[in-house]
């Protein structure tokens, strides 16, 4: 059974990451998921800038997403990993920390989003 739950913010918020953990087959292959492009990191550490919502699929991976207008000793922190549906909203900042290599697929509602900074551990 699929779950799904704002992991920072309100649904308006621009801050605002939704995961969907383990949504059904059914439904990724509704949304034409395998379809979309795919990307994938190493562990490191990116800033990044989202300049369109993006839904993703992560195949393997795991990461923390630290938001970057927050301060460091009280910012929201969002996980999600392997087999979880992630919204992230345009105009989010933030910081992946990739724990495990990630495999994702994607998709953007306009096709930009601008890597800021990207430093690896």
């Amino acid at each position: 059974m699929a779950t799904s739950s704002p992991a920072a913010g309100s649904s308006s918020d621009p801050t605002s990451i939704t995961v969907e953990s383990n949504p059904s087959k059914s439904r990724l292959s509704e949304m034409g998921v395998s379809s979309w492009p795919k990307w994938g990191c190493p562990p490191g550490k990116y800033m990044l800038k989202f300049e369109a919502k993006e839904t993703c699929y992560l195949v393997r991976g795991r990461v923390k997403v630290y938001l970057k207008d927050s301060p460091s000793t009280t910012a929201p922190v969002v996980e999600f990993g392997a087999g979880d549906l992630v919204t992230i909203p345009k105009g989010l900042r933030c910081t992946w920390h990739v724990s495990l290599a990630v495999d994702k697929h994607y998709k953007f509602d306009s096709p930009d989003c601008v890597n800021l900074k990207t430093s690896r551990d």
